[in-house]
């Protein structure tokens, strides 16, 4: 699989400033906040500069600390809602039996007879739990398939493809 732009996971959101000296707030979606530290060179969606933290110091929801970008509390506001992320290259590698949901882009879904359905365009998570973006094979509309062991039960992330089986559509009418 070629890919022109390596892939990048997301990692925190700037959440605005902190105090009255320039300090940044941001929320990690790491499993330690303080990673973001390690990290340190944080950049926007298209791989461009984000934000460089300096230093820092645990927070409730993440990391508040200096940032080479942001001198006063206006600037740090004004990056509130910046997506940071990381290269896929820079994480540490999963456990076995573990990965990332990064590593799910790209993959080829198949249906339980193995025709190829499609791609993992993107993983998404609107609220109520992860779902793939799946990029239909013969082109048309993407479509959404709940991340789920019943939906996906077969990962072969090595081998290129994952298994993918269409929720059948449930009436959800009251009973009589």
């Amino acid at each position: 699989m070629s890919e022109s732009k390596e892939k990048l996971v997301l990692v925190g959101q700037v959440a605005g400033g902190f105090g009255v000296k320039g300090e940044v707030r941001v929320t990690a979606w790491t499993a330690d906040p303080m990673a973001l530290l390690d990290y340190r060179d944080l950049l926007r969606a298209d791989g461009s500069p984000g934000l460089t933290l300096l230093s820092g110091r645990l927070d409730k929801n993440g990391v508040v600390g200096r940032a080479k970008e942001i001198a006063t509390k206006e600037a740090a506001d004004a990056l509130r809602g910046l997506k940071l992320f990381v290269p896929r290259a820079r994480l540490p590698e999963p456990e076995e039996d573990e990965f990332y949901l990064a590593d799910l882009i790209g993959l080829e879904a198949r249906d339980p007879e193995d025709a190829v359905l499609g791609r993992v365009k993107s993983v998404q998570n609107f609220g109520a739990s992860d779902m793939l973006e799946i990029a239909p094979a013969t082109g048309g509309p993407t479509w959404y398939l709940p991340f789920t062991r019943e939906a996906v039960p077969d990962l072969h992330i090595a081998d290129g493809w994952l298994r993918a089986v269409r929720p059948t559509e449930v009436d959800e009418r009251e009973p009589d």
